[in-house]
């Protein structure tokens, strides 16, 4: 059970004010988050072409920023800017021996507090323990001076969100197969003993070839060892995906709660649309609590209500009836990653989402999905975004079945009258011709 973080008196799950003290929860909720601007709107400053030198950053815009052509500690030649994050800069780098093209992120030294060294020597130390595919890979880690700096693998490509943001939402086997990618890696994060804590389009870098690779581990904590986690029982991660746990408790966060956000960025895979868009992120909070998602074909009409149930068990409130891991979820969808597989027909339960399946009319309600609530000012990887996805692989959904032919057994009301007057008006004219020889031989008597 939850407690007042005022008075310590014991308070219910769903709580939102203390009847002890008097203490708003949502005031409180509101008091611990930050919103930084580089997830509400589209950073300017990331290549959009990585091989026009033109969009590569030539000129120093920041007194901390590093230039295209400076070598990082006599190793790395800065080739450009990929991005900014709360605590640092993401650049695409060359390692001057090797000639392998890296990511690079930097915390300036106008930000290297002790609290920040330690934060980014912990996020270093956590990404160095895992080597996955499906995983952003550590490479390296120093200081040149003041600076320090983590080498990571480059991903071509962008993140989710900017993939949906330009491209529209993805079908349904194209958003299987980037999240199938996605859990694979959460999974062996989960055998290692990590949560992520923030998992969100924005944190899936999706490659030309459409493979799923999970960045950015700035505010993941390893279950075993909440000791030498800064964040532990802290409220961490982004409104529009955390879980119900998140929020009660954040003590009580497992590997469901990154099963849950991963719910959420699938949902927004195929719809465009966050779960709960629009408002302030204590109500988003509020509803994550209590209410349910639009249903998805309200969005998308052409989605599967039966790949729909899967995204409902990933979103189930209560973590024990949840979706239990990512292998689970890995073998739900690995079916409809597939263009030739057959997909099981599963026995649907009564609809766990607020609205009809089939609506009249589409609203247009904000897709944006950028309330971050990272309550220091610790930022994780900036999102390797580069250029277009274009040669990514379109999967093309089955063709759907050629309705049935039209019985014709029984005649229409048409047909009916048309065989009427078939038969009635030659008749009629026989009789009138008998009718009208009659009467002139009469006459003519």
């Amino acid at each position: 059970m939850n407690k007042c973080p005022k008075c310590s008196a014991e308070l219910k799950d769903n709580d939102l004010k203390c009847d002890a003290c008097g203490l708003s929860l949502v005031e409180e909720f509101n008091q611990t988050i930050q919103q930084p601007e580089s997830e509400k709107s589209d950073d300017p400053t990331r290549i959009q072409n990585p091989d026009t030198q033109s969009q590569i950053h030539s000129t120093i815009t920041d007194a901390n920023e590093l230039v295209a052509g400076t070598v990082l500690d006599n190793r790395y030649r800065i080739l450009g800017l990929l991005g900014k994050g709360g605590m640092g800069e993401v650049y695409k780098a060359e390692h001057n021996v090797m000639g392998r093209e890296v990511a690079v992120k930097v915390l300036p030294a106008n930000k290297s507090t002790p609290e920040a060294i330690k934060s980014f020597s912990r996020e270093i130390r956590t990404q160095a323990k895992l080597d996955h595919p499906n995983l952003v890979r550590a490479y390296d880690a120093g200081n040149d001076g003041r600076v320090h700096y983590l080498v990571t693998e480059y991903v071509p490509g962008m993140d989710l969100r900017r993939l949906i943001r330009s491209e529209g939402p993805l079908n349904v086997n194209q958003a299987a197969s980037v999240i199938m990618f996605a859990a694979l890696g959460l999974d062996y994060a989960h055998q290692s003993g990590l949560i992520h804590r923030d998992v969100k389009p924005g944190n899936i870098l999706v490659t030309p070839e459409g493979i799923g690779k999970v960045s950015d581990l700035g505010l993941a904590g390893f279950l075993n060892d909440p000791d030498d986690d800064p964040r532990s029982g802290k409220i961490v991660g982004t409104a529009d995906y955390l879980s119900p746990e998140q929020i009660r408790n954040p003590h009580d966060i497992c590997e469901a709660s990154d099963i849950y956000s991963l719910g959420c960025t699938l949902y927004y895979a195929i719809t465009g649309k966050v779960p709960f868009p629009g408002g302030t992120p204590a109500s988003k909070a509020r509803r994550h609590l209590e209410e349910t998602p639009w249903h998805p074909r309200r969005f998308n009409p052409d989605t599967n209500e039966e790949f729909v149930e899967i995204i409902a068990d990933m979103m189930e409130k209560d973590p024990a009836l949840r979706i239990q891991s990512m292998t689970e979820v890995v073998t739900r969808l690995e079916p409809w990653a597939s263009e030739t597989a057959i997909v099981p027909s599963l026995h649907l339960t009564k609809s766990r989402w607020t609205p009809p399946p089939v609506p009249t009319e589409i609203d247009e309600q904000d897709t944006h999905d950028g309330e971050d609530l990272r309550n220091d000012n610790s930022g994780g990887q900036a999102s390797q975004a580069t250029h277009s996805v274009a040669g990514q692989e379109t999967r093309v959904r089955p063709p759907m079945p050629p309705p049935l032919p039209k019985q014709n057994d029984q005649p229409t009301n048409h047909e009916a009258v048309i065989g009427a007057l078939c038969i009635a008006v030659p008749v009629a004219l026989a009789v009138g011709v008998a009718v009208g020889f009659a009467i002139g031989y009469v006459l003519l008597r």
